[in-house]
């Protein structure tokens, strides 16, 4: 199973590239994570936010692969306990489907691409800066691994 994660933004402060990376190196190639970074749109404080959202949105879709199980993150999205993550993640496998998450710009996304999303999951009702996002799902869906091998990282 590839698991993509397509976040508007780049240029990460090289912490978050630590993090990523130290799970994205303890995850079987099987099971493996990587990172897309579409390019945050123009914005300005004269112009509406719309059009920004819109090329983001146009950006992250076409990111997807057309066998993707395309879940957007987003505050009011399910909550998930990391097993039930565990439990989703399998069934998407099983269904031979891979994964892409994406993760909006500064605004979020938008409606459609809430929309026409397969599922929407929260990570927190909290709002987390992009960075954090970023190593927290990697820690995640490493966790998710080791819950379904059975592997001692997980402790429940």
């Amino acid at each position: 199973m590839k698991i993509r994660l397509i976040a508007v933004g780049s240029k990460m402060p090289s912490w978050v590239k630590s993090g990523v990376s130290e799970y994205q190196k303890r995850l079987p190639a099987d099971f493996s994570l990587s990172i897309t970074e579409i390019p945050l749109a123009t914005r300005s404080k004269n112009s509406p936010i719309a059009p920004a959202m819109e090329k983001e949105a146009k950006a992250l879709r076409n990111a997807c692969a057309k066998n993707d199980f395309v879940v957007a993150l987003d505050v009011k999205g399910q909550s998930l306990s990391t097993e039930n993550l565990a439990e989703k993640i399998n069934r998407v496998r099983e269904n031979g489907h891979d994964i892409a998450l994406l993760i909006g710009g500064p605004d979020g996304l938008t409606n459609a691409c809430l929309e026409s999303a397969d599922a929407r999951w929260s990570l927190s009702a909290l709002t987390l800066p992009h960075p954090i996002v970023r190593v927290v799902l990697a820690e995640q869906i490493y966790r998710v691994w080791s819950i379904l091998n059975n592997h001692p990282y997980h402790r429940a």
